[in-house]
């Protein structure tokens, strides 16, 4: 059994223009399917954010129409029900990536209000690059490299990655407010970025780096991480 780190937003707002706020948080399916696929495989899940705050999941994540219907909304929700390191989530400036055997940050629109721009973050995102060992982001997950170069290039330039792209934030209706979008803030760090059809899976992987496009990517994300581990 080893033991897999899950970075998460602490935010439950994103800053948009002019100051309004969008309540939003992780995504559920983003968290519940790589869960459910770790500890299904006898690992053990533990979750880390940004103080320590228990996150917040976004409330849209859990309705029908995002998890295909009634039945699987409510699976989704019995799943965050019982998942207890949500409940008991370590602050980020106190983990030791020697503890885990890989790194996976979920997504939501949270990660581009407090990871895009967190030091702790940074410092274990390059640790986990260089270590050898899987670390994976998914959707908005990604938004967390952007603190990579806060004091200079990014060692994640040049990496072949994905993430939510500029075509899936305008179909969502928050392209418009944002005040910046992640895939064009990706290409500024220099990363090599790649994207698929909307909101279908698609993955990439360029050595020890793992990303997700989009929701539809989390699973076939974890089952990659599951494979590389």
């Amino acid at each position: 059994m080893a033991k897999i780190l899950f970075v998460m937003t602490g935010a439950d707002r994103w800053t948009l223009v002019k100051g309004s706020k969008f309540h939003t948080g992780y995504w559920a399916h983003e968290f519940t399917e790589p869960y459910r696929a770790f500890t299904e495989a006898g690992h053990e899940v533990v979750v880390a954010t940004p103080g320590g705050v228990v996150p917040s999941v976004d409330r849209g994540s859990l309705a029908p129409y995002a998890n295909g219907g009634d039945e699987q909304a409510a699976k989704v929700a019995e799943i965050i029900a019982g998942a207890t390191p949500l409940e008991q989530p370590l602050a980020l400036a106190e983990v030791r990536l020697a503890d885990y055997a890989a790194v996976f940050y979920p997504g939501g629109h949270g990660p581009m209000e407090d990871l895009a721009v967190n030091a702790d973050s940074a410092a274990l995102l390059v640790e986990a690059l260089r270590s050898g060992k899987p670390l994976a982001l998914v959707c908005h997950g990604p938004a967390a490299l952007l603190a990579t170069a806060a004091d200079g290039p990014s060692p994640f330039a040049g990496y072949r990655l994905t993430a939510f792209s500029d075509a899936e934030e305008r179909h969502s209706g928050l392209a418009d407010q944002a005040r910046w979008l992640l895939e064009d803030r990706l290409v500024e760090l220099g990363a090599d970025y790649h994207s698929g059809e909307p909101f279908e899976p698609f993955l990439q992987a360029d050595r020890n780096l793992h990303t997700g496009q989009n929701p539809a990517s989390a699973g076939p994300l974890a089952a990659a991480v599951l494979a590389a581990l």
